[in-house]
């Protein structure tokens, strides 16, 4: 009998090998209990991500409060789901404040991308970070190479851009300012608009109050800061060091006041508040920074309509979060720089690698490995705060 390798020569054929990563998941709760109003991811951001391969939830409803429907995320690949699903994902993005049972029905070593404030705003929050495991990262921490804050300094922009915008309608109108314009017209003075501090949202609101017409001063402790608004194109900003009696003739005069964040945060004493006009505008951007611009003065949300409406004419007080009044402006700048850091994230394939691999995230670690590893978080808890880099040398 004839052997039939005689006739048949072997062909050995490549054999399909599954090389697939684990397709990463992105939660997108709604901010529930609070006034935050600003998402953090537009459709059109979302769809950039579902064509990059990860899968998105987002709450039912939860882009509200930017005028976008569920519709417009599902058109994009998003999965529309209930706030468990969304809270289920492998990283959770919120601007808000997550309460500890949501926490608690997040994966245990999962990430939170989320801004600082909402980290620290209570003690249950952060205990039940460490008890999850849980890697969260402080947005408005995150650096880039070049050492810039890309989502603090987009956020303070909006900010000082939104305020001016508030400030002047408020100056318009007769039930919380004079009925007057910002700008003035001819023969008539223009208003004069007070910036405490000269970093990117004191000179956003600068530029912002310039093309209105109006009369800006501009005060700092940093003279390099200063110089550097001096030196924008176009601008006529009187600058000065604040010299408590420069500060003091400063708010005697100022139709609008604005409060930036700054390295030593000002605060104004009850003897300089009674400086200051009846029916001044008081902004402050640096609530989050930590203390009150000013004890003696009430702060109110911008976004709290009920409030607002509630403040007696000529009642001095100090209004807060103005970009929560531009939400969907937000979302979109947000949206450019979340694109950005989540490229990163999936290459680095995982929430520990990516502290290890990116140092301008590991700067930004709050909790890893249920540690505190931020000053300020491990303060309100009321621990010591751990080096990362010895967390990662065990990890």
């Amino acid at each position: 009998m004839t052997d039939p390798s005689e006739y048949f020569t072997p062909d050995p054929q490549p054999a399909a090998a599954a090389t697939m990563r684990r397709r990463l998941s992105i939660g997108l709760p709604a901010t529930a209990g609070d006034r935050e109003k600003r998402f953090s991811l537009t459709p059109e951001a979302v769809g950039v991500l579902t064509d990059r391969g990860y899968e998105v939830r987002i709450e039912s409803g939860a882009s509200a409060t930017i005028h976008y429907a569920d519709t417009d995320y599902m058109r994009q690949g998003a999965c529309v789901t209930s706030r468990g699903e969304s809270l289920q994902a492998d990283i959770v993005i919120t601007l808000g404040t997550l309460t500890p049972p949501d926490l608690r029905a997040m994966k245990r070593g999962a990430m939170l991308l989320t801004m600082l404030s909402s980290v620290i705003s209570d003690c249950d929050i952060l205990r039940e970070l460490m008890r999850r495991n849980i890697v969260a990262l402080a947005i408005d921490l995150i650096g880039d190479p070049e050492g810039h804050t890309p989502f603090a300094d987009i956020l303070n922009e909006i900010n000082g851009r939104a305020a001016i915008a508030i400030a002047s309608s408020m100056l318009a109108s007769p039930d919380h300012g004079k009925g007057i314009l910002l700008g003035g017209v001819a023969g008539i003075i223009p208003c004069e608009v007070l910036i405490l501090g000269a970093g990117i949202a004191g000179r956003a609101a600068a530029a912002s109050a310039l093309g209105l017409g109006a009369s800006v001063r501009m005060l700092d402790n940093d003279v390099y800061r200063l110089r550097r608004a001096a030196e924008l194109p176009g601008c006529c900003v009187a600058t000065s060091v604040m010299h408590p009696r420069v500060l003091e003739n400063a708010l005697r005069t100022a139709d609008v006041i604005i409060n930036t964040p700054m390295e030593r945060p000002c605060t104004i004493d009850s003897h300089q508040v009674d400086l200051m006009k009846r029916g001044v505008i008081i902004m402050n951007l640096a609530r989050n920074e930590g203390a009150p611009l000013c004890h003696a003065i009430p702060e109110i949300d911008i976004t709290a309509a009920d409030t607002l409406r509630a403040v007696p004419r000529g009642t001095r007080v100090c209004y807060t979060g103005p970009g929560n009044a531009v939400p969907r402006t937000a979302a979109m700048a947000l949206s450019n720089t979340f694109l950005w850091l989540l490229r990163d994230i999936i290459g680095c394939d995982g929430a520990v690698n990516t502290v290890k691999m990116l140092p301008g995230v590991q700067r930004a670690v709050v909790t890893f490995l249920g540690k505190p590893v931020n000053c300020r978080a491990a303060e309100k808890a009321g621990m010591r705060a751990i080096d990362i880099t010895l967390l990662l040398s065990c990890s």
